[in-house]
């Protein structure tokens, strides 16, 4: 048998020198170089081919070559029965390091993300805890940092993935991520696979191996000089004449595999290597595939024809004891059995059994007859358990077992979808539980199904899961607080589904039938915020008031429960919005936080925390600001959550930069929030705010030519969200067309949003500058009276707030629309209230208005005084088109 696996190999590595070489010229290069290559060198070698070609052989020398020059080697291989088990190819490549060591050394293995890893690489036993579960972005992020720092710490690393496309595509998607960062790292990626075969939904990984600069080898079928030299070496007799070989060739089409099979066989029947034998070779060809293989397989006998199927159910790498088990052998006979089966060239290996090849794994598979096939699944589904393996590994033999009602069965589903959850990995938790569903469940386990199924679809397609959370709801006898949470789940996947009328509606009649207080005070928390969120909200002025009154009733009750404190958070939202008082928004934004708000609880929304920040942004607060949201980045890094959420914050806190500020990090913060969104997908949510918040910093900053072509990249135009956005898409098109020169146009889109903004009494110009830009607009427009009544009424509003940088930035716009001494002292005023805040830009915006205006007053010294000023805020803010603004009046100047 070894000489038989040395031949198969040889066959497989005959003509593949041009293949070596590059192989050897990477791990060269790799070896030499380590963390810190000097030259550009191969990072990524893919090799493709029809089953049989040769790309394991291929793939196990270079593992040898790695190993021979001493780089660290994870390697892994995709299953055809193992393709719906989540991070399977990454279990594998992390097993030699994980399995063999103690909890304190997968720690220090894994370091920081151990708790969001753990499901994922098979710990989860230990991993989690109390802690979220994490995002699949977030997921992809950890194993990102843990190959790299085994690269860094221990390698150069060579990681090897045979058979790719049978891998899952949890596996699949983090392979195509990883390869796109590994140009500056100590890293060779080698995949081999089928294109062919490529299952759907990788199409990530196809397009990274055709266009990431990979080095992609087609392997070729052998000529018939190279299959003359297998069958010469086989025989080992001078007497071969070449007409056989040739017939062989022919017969085999040069498949390196099916030759040496055939050759094999040859030998078995007593063929002569001669041409006399070549009009049996096609028939003798049939027995090594297809039926003939199955007719082989049956000659062994019953228990080597059981064990074998046993093998095929189970997969790859499976032991002898789990095999009998599911052939329901006893140990002997199941050893005896892998005899018959080693000789036959069926199977190899003796504790852990594998086919000698995957063309024979399906074909044996494909063979099982369909009613023993569903017995073995299940019989292999209960094994796993029994051994320990965990109901994420029994999961998918459940997917070949009919429905039978069997309660067990959805509950062993529903703990495989909980792990998947934990894993990152919703789409598989999400089959799962669908495969529960058609069980069918019992009545008292269908609603927990439903509900489950609702969930773990919520990341990726809140449409169904409004379809899934419905059904739940509609079933008779729900406990309250399942009930409660199912409500609160749909009213979040309505959300998500630009239905937030709706969510609004389905917890305020839920509120009505509440069992508790707190199951209220939890409905209203939800009600409110969707309606705030609802840009076409009808009756907000009588939302603001129960809001107000509710708050109210909440602080007198010194209620400090989550719920209450919520509640007191959105109150300081909606005072912002509104434009009440600052006084009043700090005052309740306090009480929120006297207990703390968590970013990341899943049974609470984390949009309040985040709004209750954005608070003290608004009052001229930004430390107080920038430290929450450090907070909540921290806490959705820690949980997992690098998907949405954690766009979200980069992107709010790149805004809050810019509202005090620091264009350069605003700049930065709001990039990496669209990086980050666009990693997730196209034409989610929270592309509204990054897009929105990177036009508004890279205006500020003079690049318009760039926010418009950014716009035109994200489709920023109407329709417009039908979620309140933060800076108003609608305003932020409009100001981008103003200093385009579109005035006609951003007239239209100002004057709609102010229509839409005053009737929900939306009036705080600090939160959105609606107002001051139309005013702009009406004058490049010719109507400087109405211009003048748009600014004078944005200033009332904004010292209605009472926020020196939203009085300082109106006060600016009215001082634009007039001249002489009613100017000066308009910016004069400008400049003092923006100096008693952190607002550089802005104020520099002042400094510049107020030394022409002092310039043209005949006020030189003066003026040169504030372009001087000007020029270090505006430098020291990033605001480089301000800074050549001052650099140019001060030239003039002299």
């Amino acid at each position: 048998m070894a000489e038989q696996i040395h031949i198969v190999a040889s066959a497989g590595l005959l003509e593949r020198d041009a293949e070596l070489q590059l192989a050897r010229e990477a791990l060269d290069s790799l070896a030499v170089a380590g963390a810190a290559p000097a030259e550009p060198r191969e990072r990524l070698l893919v090799f493709t081919g029809a089953a049989g070609l040769g790309k394991t052989s291929l793939l196990a020398r270079i593992r040898e070559e790695a190993v021979a020059r001493r780089l660290l080697v994870l390697s892994a291989r995709g299953g055809e029965q193992e393709q719906l088990s989540a991070f399977q190819v990454v279990r594998n490549l992390l097993h030699p390091l994980l399995a063999e060591v103690d909890e304190e050394a997968q720690r220090c293995i894994l370091a920081g993300w151990y708790e969001i890893l753990a499901a994922a690489v098979g710990l989860a036993d230990h991993g989690q805890g109390a802690l979220a579960a994490p995002d699949p972005q977030g997921v992809r992020d950890g194993l990102d940092w843990v190959v790299t720092n085994l690269a860094v710490s221990r390698g150069p690393l060579v990681l090897l993935v045979d058979d790719a496309h049978w891998a899952d595509a949890e596996s699949l998607a983090w392979l195509a991520s990883f390869a796109s960062r590994v140009e500056d790292l100590p890293v060779l990626l080698v995949f081999a696979y089928r294109p062919d075969e490529l299952q759907p939904g990788s199409e990530a990984f196809q397009e990274m191996t055709e266009h990431s600069g990979a080095s992609r080898i087609g392997l070729s079928a052998l000529t018939p000089e190279a299959v003359a030299v297998i069958v010469h070496d086989m025989y080992g007799a001078p007497d071969v004449q070449s007409a056989f070989c040739r017939e062989v060739w022919a017969v085999t089409a040069g498949n390196p595999f099916e030759t040496v099979e055939l050759v094999a066989k040859a030998q078995e029947r007593g063929l002569p290597p001669v041409e006399a034998s070549c009009p049996l070779l096609r028939e003798v060809a049939s027995a090594t595939k297809g039926s003939g293989l199955v007719a082989r397989l049956g000659r062994l006998g019953r228990v080597a024809v059981r064990l074998a199927y046993a093998v095929a159910v189970l997969g790859i790498h499976t032991q002898l004891d789990l095999a009998a088990s599911v052939a329901g052998q006893t140990r002997a006979e199941a050893a005896d059995a892998v005899e018959k089966l080693r000789k036959a060239r069926i199977l190899t290996g003796h504790q852990v059994l594998e086919f000698v090849h995957p063309l024979i794994a399906t074909s044996v598979y494909r063979s099982i007859p369909a009613d023993q096939r569903v017995e073995l699944h299940a019989r292999a589904g209960w094994a796993l358990l029994d051994a320990g393996r965990g109901p994420g590994t029994a999961a998918r033999h459940w997917f070949e077992v009919p429905p039978q009602g069997d309660d067990a069965v959805v509950e062993q589903l529903r703990a495989a979808a909980g792990l998947f959850m934990k894993a990152g990995a919703p789409e598989t938790a999400q089959r799962c539980l669908a495969r529960a569903l058609r069980e069918p469940p019992s009545r008292r386990q269908r609603a927990g199904v439903l509900f489950e199924l609702g969930y773990s679809t919520l990341l990726y397609d809140p449409a169904a899961t409004v379809g899934h959370l419905r059904a739940a709801l509609a079933e008779e006898g729900l406990p309250p607080e399942l009930r409660q949470s199912i409500t609160v789940r749909l009213a979040q996947s309505l959300a998500h589904s630009n239905q937030l009328a709706e969510a609004a509606r389905v917890t305020a009649e839920a509120a009505k039938t509440a069992e508790s207080h707190q199951a209220w005070l939890r409905l209203q928390v939800w009600n409110l915020m969707w309606c705030a969120f609802d840009a076409d909200e009808r009756g907000s002025t009588a939302r603001s008031a129960r809001l107000a009154e509710l708050a109210q009733r909440i602080e007198s009750a010194r209620d400090t429960s989550v719920a209450g404190r919520y509640i007191l958070g959105l109150r300081a939202w909606d005072a912002v919005v509104r434009g009440e008082h600052k006084d009043t928004v700090i005052h309740y934004a306090d009480l929120a936080l006297e207990g703390g708000l968590s970013w990341t609880d899943e049974e609470w929304a984390f949009e309040v925390p985040l709004l209750t920040s954005l608070t003290y942004m608004y009052t001229d607060q930004p430390e107080r600001c920038e430290r929450l949201l450090a907070r909540g980045i921290a806490e959705f890094e820690e949980a997992g959550w690098r998907g949405a959420h954690l766009s979200f914050a980069h992107t709010i806190l790149g805004y809050a930069r810019y509202r005090y500020g620091n264009l350069a990090e605003a700049e930065a913060g709001a990039r990496l929030g669209l990086e980050i969104a666009n990693r997730v997908g196209e034409g989610l949510p929270v592309h509204w705010y990054a897009v929105g918040t990177l036009i508004t910093v890279l205006v500020a900053r003079g690049n318009v030519a760039e926010a418009v072509a950014l716009a035109s990249r994200y489709d920023f135009h109407a329709p417009y969200s039908a979620a309140v956005v933060f800076p108003d898409p609608q305003t932020v098109r409009g100001g981008m067309l103003l200093l385009a020169g579109e005035y006609e146009q951003a007239s239209a889109e100002l004057v709609g949003a102010g229509a839409r903004l005053d009737a929900r009494e939306m009036f705080n110009p600090g939160w959105c500058s609606w107002q001051r830009r139309l005013a702009q607009t009406r004058a490049r427009l010719g109507d400087l009276p109405g211009a003048r009544r748009l600014a004078a009424d944005a200033l009332l509003r904004a010292e209605r707030f009472g926020a020196d940088s939203s009085v300082g930035m109106e006060l600016r716009s009215c001082a634009k629309l007039v001249r002489g001494e009613e100017q000066l002292e308009l910016l004069r005023r400008s400049v003092e209230v923006l100096g008693r805040c952190t607002a550089p830009y802005v104020l520099a915006l002042a400094l510049l208005d107020y030394g022409r205006a002092l310039r043209a007053d005949g006020q030189l010294d003066r003026a040169r005084e504030e372009f001087s000023r000007t020029l270090t805020l505006a430098a020291g803010c990033a605001a480089d088109l301000l800074a050549q603004q001052a650099k140019d009046e001060l030239s003039e100047l002299g």
